[in-house]
């Protein structure tokens, strides 16, 4: 039986080849249809249009629910931030060890190559930290970490916390002993 179809699909393959059996494409020319037409408005459904609301107020600004929405998760977001005493950020940490004295030296060299850069210097028992800057987000801490990696090659970024006011705190006590100065 599987011969005898087996003989029949190479008779048929080789009769197509040959063309003694003609195999045509049914259909005719895609230019006989260009001037075709058909009106479906008949079985379409129709709709009103929507009234466009008006979220306008007395004073013309917009006011919205989308925007009364936002306004308010926008203060809850401000309120939030504003409880947190802390920001996350990134520091540079150019030492870490229990010698003192090199924590002391190694501090007081970026100050003398980096006078620009503030330096911060941390004691958690049993080791200090020399830290330097603090940045938000680690790109910005990229390019002073590239300036003081020639110089320091074990620096790294580290994420730290820190608190939100000491900035202002250290930029009152820079203002009052500039005043001192004088």
């Amino acid at each position: 039986m599987l011969k005898k179809n087996s003989a029949y699909l190479l008779a048929l393959l080789l009769f197509s080849g040959c063309g003694i059996i003609n195999i045509r494409k049914t259909g005719e020319p895609a230019e006989k249809f260009n001037n075709y037409s058909e009106d479906l408005s008949i079985s379409s459904l129709q709709f009103e249009d929507l009234p466009v609301p008006d979220f306008t107020d007395s004073e013309g600004a917009i006011s919205g629910p989308i925007n009364k929405d936002l306004d308010r998760r926008i203060r809850q977001i401000t309120e939030e931030n504003n409880r947190e005493k802390f920001i996350n950020g990134f520091t540079i940490l150019i030492y870490s060890g229990a010698d003192r004295e090199r924590a002391f030296e190694v501090r007081n060299e970026v100050y003398s190559e980096f006078p620009d850069v503030q330096t911060y210097m941390e004691y958690n028992q049993p080791r200090y930290l020399v830290k330097v800057g603090r940045f938000i987000n680690k790109i910005e801490a990229l390019a002073t970490y590239e300036k003081l990696n020639d110089i320091f090659p074990s620096a790294r970024i580290t994420p730290d916390r820190f608190l939100k006011n000491r900035e202002k705190e250290e930029k009152t006590e820079e203002n009052l002993d500039d005043a001192a100065a004088k």
